[in-house]
């Protein structure tokens, strides 16, 4: 993927106030609304979208590493915080936003930087009016688990 040649963002707040989570969400993962400033960043972008489902998909790299040369383990929870938080804003009805009370994530598995492409998948535990619970995983190309976590998040009115 080329992470220069994107548009990065945040969601434009005139054109997705009448919008609801799903249809927010799906408009950045089809690009007709750029990418959040921290894809081009962390090199991970939305990539699918459903009714309380996320995918991310992301490109590990030697911008990523901690002192002993693997990926930064801040970056699976990074990335595991993302899915699972945009997975519960597509439950959500116009007006309202989410913010994440809790993230927790298992490593499985080391990421290098040339592991390559890893996937983040992220549904929806248990949907309530104001708190959210999801869960996550993810994959590397050949469908071993990496990383997995659960997240909650609180339900918030949209700022006007």
């Amino acid at each position: 993927m080329d992470w220069n040649n994107r548009t990065y963002a945040p969601a434009p707040l005139k054109e997705s106030a009448h919008l609801s989570g799903l249809e927010v969400m799906r408009k950045i993962a089809t690009c007709e609304f750029p990418d959040p400033p921290i894809c081009k960043q962390l090199t991970f972008r939305l990539t699918e979208v459903a009714e309380g489902f996320a995918v991310f998909e992301g490109e590990t790299g030697p911008h990523l590493m901690n002192p002993m040369g693997g990926v930064h383990g801040g970056w699976a929870l990074t990335l595991i915080d993302s899915a699972t938080g945009v997975a519960a804003h597509t439950t959500l009805p116009p007006g309202k936003i989410h913010a994440t009370i809790e993230t927790k994530a298992n490593f499985s598995r080391p990421i290098r930087p040339d592991t390559g492409k890893v996937r983040c998948e992220a549904r929806v535990v248990s949907a309530g009016r104001s708190v959210i619970s999801c869960e996550a995983k993810v994959f590397d190309t050949t469908g071993k688990v990496l990383a997995h976590g659960t997240s909650t998040v609180m339900v918030l009115d949209a700022p006007v």
